[in-house]
C-alpha cells in the first residue's frame, strides 16, 4: 500500500483520543492507534516523548527517530482512516538500534490490527 497519505497530528484533542483507544507497547515504543469515524483514507501519526524520555536534546532525538520509522513503516503498514501516536520511551527510542525500532512498530501494528 505505497499510496498511503500521511498527516502530522498537531490538535491535542486528537492525541487526546488516540490515547482512549487501541495501545501496544514494545521494547522501543508504544502505540496509540484510533480508527477515525469518517470516510477520509488519510493516516495521520503524531509523535510525543515526555520528560521522563530525558532533557530537550534527548526528547529531540527521539522523536526524530520515531519520525524516520514512521515514514519507512507506515506506508506499507498502515490502515487508511487511522490516526496513530508513537510515544517514546525512556532509556529505549534513542538508544535502540534503528532496525528493531522498526521491527517494533511493525510488530505494534500487527497487534493493534489483529484485536
Amino acid at each position: 500500500m505505497a499510496d498511503v497519505i500521511l498527516q502530522t497530528l498537531t490538535k491535542r484533542a486528537d492525541f487526546i483520543r488516540a490515547s482512549h483507544a487501541r495501545r501496544q507497547g514494545t521494547k522501543g515504543i508504544h502505540l496509540q492507534a484510533r480508527k477515525r469515524d469518517d470516510e477520509d483514507p488519510t493516516v495521520r501519526v503524531g509523535f510525543t516523548c515526555s520528560k521522563k524520555v530525558g532533557n530537550a536534546v534527548a526528547r529531540n532525538r527521539a522523536k526524530r527517530r520515531l519520525r524516520e520509522i514512521a515514514r519507512l513503516v507506515l506506508p506499507e503498514a498502515a490502515q487508511p482512516g487511522w490516526d496513530y501516536v508513537l510515544v517514546g520511551r525512556k532509556d529505549a527510542t534513542a538508544e535502540r538500534p534503528f532496525t528493531a525500532l522498526q521491527d517494533d512498530l511493525k510488530r505494534a501494528l500487527a497487534a493493534v490490527h489483529n484485536t
